[in-house]
């Protein structure tokens, strides 16, 4: 069934560029600076996946991100105001990033520029795959034909059920976040100690526990899920990974033993979000009875 309204969304959600085109998706772009190098964005230099994570261990760059200003979000969604199309935005965390707020402003603007459309924000409080989860149910339930008000409601409905349980490596690229101490990252790397984390009903990133080793941190996502998920019928699971497939494929190895089928798609933690998560991120979202 023909959508009634155009979905725009923002490169936060780590989707594959094929998605945006197969779903007629605009996506707007995040971008960083990394060796004094702009990529993405609007008018950045592009970057292999792998080799960003290359450059994060062995050159030791540490890059730093920007979020979409309200004047790239007005352009975005303008032009299908001026085709004669209402639009619904899903947006990257507000609790993470200032982009969600940009969304905002444009929307109002051009709310005001024109009257006779409409234009909705659904701050999706997700990141990652996470905010890619969302997506998908947004698209999934606009291609029913539902209207942009249902299905802005409907996703309203839903987003603190989209689960967020995550792992990273490397304490040192929380820590440079803010998201740790200095003591905890240094006591937590010599002890061999992983941070199971999530995000939380706000969008930000709260740890939850730890364990003991990477293989008892990839098992303590699983054991979260088995603890939360409430997956219905055709309901995928997304992993997402900061240059760890083998994690990756051996935590969908005992989501597909537990959970068959449902659909588990992989796919890599992009720059922006890896730029704070670091290397070896591994990340699982899924729908559940709460966050």
């Amino acid at each position: 069934m023909e959508r009634k309204f155009a979905i725009v969304t923002d490169s936060a959600s780590d989707m594959p560029e094929e998605y945006f085109a197969a779903h007629d998706l605009e996506c707007v772009r995040l971008g960083f600076l990394m060796d004094n190098v702009l990529y993405g964005g609007e008018d950045g230099e592009s970057i292999d996946t792998h080799e960003f994570y290359e450059k994060m261990r062995n050159d030791k760059a540490m890059p730093t991100t920007h979020q979409v200003n309200a004047e790239c979000a007005k352009e975005h969604m303008e032009k299908f105001l001026q085709a004669g199309r209402d639009v619904l935005a899903v947006v990257f965390s507000s609790g993470l990033s200032g982009t969600a707020n940009s969304f905002f402003v444009a929307a109002k603007e051009l709310s005001e520029k024109y009257p006779e459309r409409k234009v909705l924000v659904t701050d999706s409080l997700c990141a990652s795959m996470g905010e890619g989860l969302y997506l998908d149910y947004a698209v999934r339930k606009a291609d029913t034909g539902a209207s942009l008000q249902e299905t802005y409601d409907y996703l309203e409905d839903l987003k603190l059920h989209i689960c967020h349980i995550f792992t990273v490596d490397n304490l040192f690229h929380l820590k440079r976040g803010g998201r740790v101490s200095a003591a905890v990252a240094v006591v937590g790397t010599l002890l061999s100690i992983k941070p199971v984390m999530h995000v939380d009903n706000e969008g930000h990133l709260i740890p939850i526990g730890k364990a003991m080793g990477r293989k008892k941190s990839v098992k303590a996502l699983f054991d979260k899920m088995k603890e939360l998920a409430a997956l219905e019928e055709g309901d995928p699971v997304f992993i997402s990974h900061g240059d760890c497939i083998e994690d990756a494929n051996a935590l969908a190895d005992m989501v597909r033993a537990a959970f068959p089928g449902h659909e588990v798609v992989i796919n890599y933690i992009g720059p922006v979000i890896g730029a704070h998560s670091g290397p070896g991120t591994l990340a699982l979202f899924f729908r559940g009875t709460h966050r």
